[in-house]
Order: C-alpha cells, then sequence, then structure tokens
C-alpha cells in the first residue's frame, strides 16, 4: 500500500523546546515531509535570527529537525519571547495552524518562551510508562505553564527529565500494535537482523510470536539453550532482564515510532487498535492495557502543549534502552557479544540520540550527526551497524549547563567502572575518570545542581538487600543499581563531598526507584560540611508496589536507626543523613505516587524546598527537618 504525504498530518511530533541559552534557541519536531518549518522569535517586536537547521530521515515519510536559532543579540534572562512555526506549502500550513491552536494557552496566538539563567524553580522527573495504571503527573507542568497566563505566576526554569523517558523493554500490547501500525504508515526505514531467526524487522508484524511471545523469536546459543532465556528471565541469570519484556522493540523503525507514540497526540490518529489481532489467551490483558493507553493519550496534548513552553532536558536510564543495562561487566559481555542483542541495544541508543540526546547540546554531536546523515538516507539505513559502534563508544552523553547554579547531568550508564575481579559484580555507575571529571566541572563553584538518574544516598535496608544478593553473585536479580554497590565509585564519590573546595550548596536531583523521597545529608567530623539536599522524585507516570513499600520502609526505620550498627552496610558511617518527612505522616518518608518534583531555591540555593506535583493534583511539600 502507498501513502502519500498528504494523507498524513504534517507535524507529528513537537515542537519540543530543548537546549537554550543566551545566543541559542532549540527546537525538536518530526514531520512528515522532508522540508522543515521556517521560524520566527519576538518579543515586543521581531528578533533579528539566523536558523541552522538539521535533518535526519527516519522513514519515507518521516524527518526528524533539530532547528538551532541564534539571535543577532543575545537573549535578556527573565524575558518572554515568542516563537512560530511557519511551512512554504500552503496546505501544510493550513494543517498546521489548525494542529498549533491546540497547543496555545489561553488568549495566546504563538509559542513561548522564558530563558533564565539564575535559576530558581526547577521541575524534574523520571519513569514514564504509558501503560501504568496511574494519571500522567506531567499535566502538572502544563498546569504551572498555564498560571503564568492566567494567574501572573512565573512559569518554572525548565524541566529535567532523568531516565526512563521511554520503556522499550516493557511494552503494552495495544502499544506494540499502534508502533508497527504507524511504522508501516510512515514507512519507518526496515532493517536485516543477524542472528535472529526472522530476517528482517517487518517480519515482526504478523508473526506468531509478535505480541506478548517475542523471547521465541530470538535465537539459539552454541549450546542450544534459548538466548531468550537469557533475554527475558527474571529467575535466572538474564541479559534482557525485564520481568514484562515479552513485547520488548527489537527494530529501529520500532523504537522511533514508540518515542512519537509517547511525545504526541497526533500519531495515535494514524492507528487503530483491535485485540482480535492477538492470541486469545492474551486478550484479556490487552484490553486492560488498552483502557489504560487510552488515558494515557488522553493526556497528551497537555503534555505536548508543555514541552513546547519549556526548555526540557533529558538524560537516559536503563528502560530508555532496556532494564539493568550494563549493570554487570558479565551483562555486557553477553549482550555486546551476540549480534542480535547488540543490534537491540543500539537502536534504542539511536533512538535516544536523535528524540533525546541531540537536543540537550548539539554542537557535542557534530561527528555523531555527520555519520548519521550518511547512515539514514533517504533510500533506507546504510552502515548500521558502524553508527551503533560509534554510539557505544561515544563519551559525552553527559552536560552541564551555565547556569547558577550550574546543572550537571550525569551518565551513570556508558562509562562504567567494571569490577576486574567478578564479572557478576555490580559495576560502578562512573568510573574513575568520569567522577574526575565531574569533579573538576564542579569544584570551586557556590552551589551546584546534579541530576543522577539513580540516587547517590538511597533507602538503607534496601541497599543492604542488594548488597547481600550481590555477595552471592545475584546482583541482577534485585537490580543492585545504587552508587554505594560499587566500592570505588562510592570511596571516590565521598572524597568529592569530603573535598574543601566542593561546592557548600550541593543539591541531587534523581528519581529511577518509583517512590519519592527528600534527604538532607552532612558529613561527620568534617568541618565547613557541604549542605547536601538529594531530591528524589519518581515516577511521572509509574509506582512501586504499595504494600511491599510499605514494609520496606518499616523494616527500614526498625533496624536503621541513626546509631545503629548496620549502617556500615551501606558505606555512610562518616555521615549523616536525615529523611524529611511526608506531611500528616510523622514516621513515613517515602511517598508512593506519580508525580513531578518542584526544586525551589533562593539566590544562593540555601534555601531548598521540595514539592511533588502529584497526578492527582495534590502538591505535597517535603518540610526541612533541623540537622545533627
Amino acid at each position: 500500500m502507498v501513502i502519500s504525504q498528504q494523507s498524513l498530518p504534517g507535524v507529528l511530533a513537537g515542537p519540543i523546546l530543548r537546549h537554550i541559552d543566551a545566543h541559542t534557541v532549540t527546537v525538536w519536531l518530526v514531520t512528515s515531509c522532508a522540508e522543515p518549518p521556517d521560524i520566527t522569535i519576538e518579543q515586543t517586536q521581531p528578533v533579528a535570527i539566523q536558523v541552522h537547521t538539521d535533518t535526519i530521515t527516519v522513514g519515507t515519510h518521516a524527518f526528524v529537525h533539530l532547528l538551532q536559532v541564534s539571535p543577532q543579540q543575545p537573549l535578556s534572562p527573565g524575558t518572554v519571547y515568542h516563537y512560530s512555526l511557519a511551512f512554504a506549502d500552503a496546505a501544510m500550513q493550513q494543517q498546521w495552524q489548525q494542529t498549533a491552536a491546540d497547543l496555545f494557552y489561553a488568549d495566546q496566538q504563538t509559542f513561548s518562551f522564558c530563558f533564565q539563567t539564575q535559576l530558581s524553580n526547577v521541575l524534574h522527573g523520571s519513569c514514564r510508562k504509558p501503560h501504568h495504571p496511574v494519571d500522567d503527573a506531567l499535566q502538572r507542568v502544563d498546569t504551572c505553564i498555564a498560571e503564568e497566563f492566567s494567574k501572573q505566576q512565573r512559569r518554572p526554569d525548565m524541566l529535567i527529565m532523568s531516565g526512563d523517558q521511554v520503556y522499550t523493554d516493557d511494552v503494552a500490547g495495544p502499544m506494540l500494535q499502534a508502533i508497527q501500525q504507524l511504522s508501516t504508515r510512515l514507512g519507518l526505514f526496515d532493517e536485516s537482523l543477524e542472528g535472529a531467526v526472522i530476517s528482517n524487522g517487518s517480519e515482526l508484524v504478523g508473526h506468531p510470536h509478535n505480541f506478548y511471545e517475542r523471547e521465541q523469536i530470538l535465537p539459539q546459543t552454541e549450546v542450544n539453550s534459548p538466548l531468550a532465556k537469557l533475554f527475558f528471565s527474571a529467575k535466572e541469570k538474564p541479559i534482557f532482564t525485564s520481568v514484562n519484556a515479552h513485547n520488548h522493540l527489537v527494530s529501529f523503525a520500532e523504537i522511533m515510532a514508540m518515542y512519537l507514540l509517547v511525545w504526541s497526540d497526533t500519531p495515535w490518529q494514524l492507528v487503530s487498535l483491535n485485540a482480535g489481532e492477538v492470541n486469545s489467551q492474551y486478550q484479556a490483558q490487552f484490553k486492560t492495557e488498552q483502557q489504560a493507553l487510552e488515558h494515557f493519550v488522553s493526556s497528551l496534548t497537555s503534555v505536548r502543549r508543555a514541552m513546547a513552553h519549556l526548555p526540557v532536558y533529558m538524560i537516559f536510564d536503563d528502560h530508555d534502552v532496556t532494564d539493568d543495562w550494563n549493570l554487570t561487566r558479565g551483562w555486557e559481555e553477553e549482550v555486546y557479544g551476540h549480534p542480535l542483542s547488540r543490534r537491540m541495544v543500539g537502536n534504542a541508543l539511536m533512538g535516544y540520540w536523535l528524540c533525546q540526546g541531540w537536543g540537550n547540546q548539539p554542537g557535542v554531536f557534530t561527528d555523531i550527526l555527520a555519520q548519521a546523515q550518511s547512515v539514514l538516507t533517504p533510500n533506507g539505513l546504510c552502515h548500521h551497524d558502524d553508527f551503533i559502534d560509534t554510539l557505544l563508544d561515544f563519551e559525552q552523553w553527559h552536560f552541564t549547563l551555565d547556569t547558577n547554579p550550574p546543572v550537571c547531568v550525569l551518565d551513570t550508564r556508558t562509562r562504567r567502572w567494571r569490577s576486574e575481579t567478578n564479572p557478576n559484580k555490580p559495576s560502578g555507575l562512573m568510573d574513575w575518570e568520569a567522577l574526575c571529571e565531574f569533579q573538576q566541572d564542579i569544584i570551586g563553584k557556590k552551589a551546584v545542581i546534579v541530576v543522577s538518574a539513580a540516587p547517590i544516598y538511597g533507602v538503607k535496608f534496601i541497599e543492604t538487600i542488594q548488597k547481600l544478593f550481590t555477595f552471592f553473585g545475584q546482583a541482577l536479580t534485585v537490580d543492585a543499581e545504587n552508587w554505594m554497590a560499587h566500592r570505588g565509585t562510592a570511596h571516590v564519590m565521598l572524597n568529592i563531598f569530603r573535598h574543601y573546595r566542593t561546592p557548600p550548596e550541593f543539591i541531587i536531583l534523581s528519581g529511577d526507584v518509583h517512590y519519592s523521597f527528600v534527604y538532607d545529608v552532612r558529613l561527620r567530623f568534617k568541618r565547613n560540611s557541604p549542605h547536601i539536599t538529594q531530591f528524589t522524585c519518581s515516577g511521572l507516570k509509574n509506582t512501586f508496589p504499595d504494600k511491599l513499600l510499605k514494609k520496606l520502609e518499616r523494616l527500614n526505620r526498625y533496624l536503621y536507626s541513626p546509631d545503629s550498627v548496620l549502617n556500615v552496610f551501606t558505606r555512610r558511617r562518616n555521615m549523616s543523613v536525615t529523611a524529611r518527612p511526608v506531611p500528616k505522616h510523622k514516621a513515613k518518608t517515602l511517598l508512593n505516587q506519580s508525580a513531578v518534583g518542584q526544586l525551589i531555591i533562593d539566590a544562593d540555593a540555601e534555601k531548598v524546598v521540595c514539592k511533588a506535583l502529584c497526578a492527582d493534583q495534590q502538591t505535597i511539600e517535603f518540610p526541612a527537618q533541623q540537622q545533627d
């Protein structure tokens, strides 16, 4: 079936505001035609600008554009600017004007942003699983921006998404159906697959094991045991370890379609869900997931509107690629040693770069962009594996924002401190070299905001369980990914905190764990200890099993009082960690609700207010406690 561009929406996703500084405004979007839009910016009058646009072709009717706008005069901090997109094709422009009207706030006819250098109101969150049965907390971001127009309350400075923006390894059946339909409609590029029982990605569509049974499509190992057991089993030593990975995405086309469907409402107009297309034994599950997904889709317009009006920064965590990504050296040896699993990880990393990483600091990716344009061509994918090799070797996924305070966003996934003695021991989240670079970035600053996908300070009882499982070689079983799980990484990070030139005001933003909490940390036996505040807020659309979390919190409280000798298991002997309580629950410190975190700080970052903007419209502030 041949589909013309005229039968498709012109703009499939976006615009999403990405990196903004005094000299650059970055806008990301995906269209069904190759021609990018023009962009204009105005304040009280039009702003003189130069525009550089890079375009990556990902399908017959799918083009990713990154617009980098350079004003001739630097932007003024604290000023609201308006921007508009326009297409040369009259029919496409008319269609776009109708779409854009739904993305404007009340009484507005343009998109807008506020350029800030002095940070005082930062939003952050992670873990947004479309079919999880809770509301999407990103809707609260939309509400915050709307209040600037309705209540004259200044919008937040930025949104930082700290991982698991998509779940490529935990995909609902109806989402997979939508992904494959969208891929066909847009002609997203197919690819050949080596080491699989299918020869190319398009053969997944219509395959008997396409839905809920993808582990049976995977190849056999040399000893004739299914590689699928390594990919999907949570009880044996796994490679792809998610217990819900039976619809794990495989091809680049599937990854790209997933991003379009989680960023935008428009692609959902091109798909039709039908439980009758899956095996009868899975139809009940399909229908349950479909209800959750339909609720998710209903909120996408407000989420899309918010991301068009607020600078958004993103960093990956494991589910953006696959569960437990690079957790141990043994995991890496297994995955990167097989052509199919290497390709699957590489495809997810390609999607991450195109839809997340590229917009953080585009100048860092000049060489990758040049190679991408020779790999993703109008005729399809070329030299696919060479490009994946480049991405796997890349070491600049992390970035720093030149704000006050500066924001250091850490890569805790690809530059890991691997165990040389035991392939099943957890790797350190950052290696020695990466930690040294991080220290150089922050040394001598008055204050700093550090974004780490995983909390640097976790719940002690949970960390102890992870440590015990690791001792018996079962790190993968309990997702032993915490900063203290690797002795080298833990000691270097703690020494960074102890350094006399470490910023006296140190704020850590994290997610990953599917619950929220705030810790105030002080070093013991040291003068001028930095004021360390860790604000963990997770997830945007995910929660922890409630009964289990209550039990874990209760055991943590009983076993790890401040003077407990058991603290030795978490490498915190020389630190005082005080948990801020959840209001109205004096003994409760863990909040198990879908939420986006709101960090409010004063000019010196000495007063740190942490709020959870919950999807159910509650706003919960964690009150600061008196320090020892």
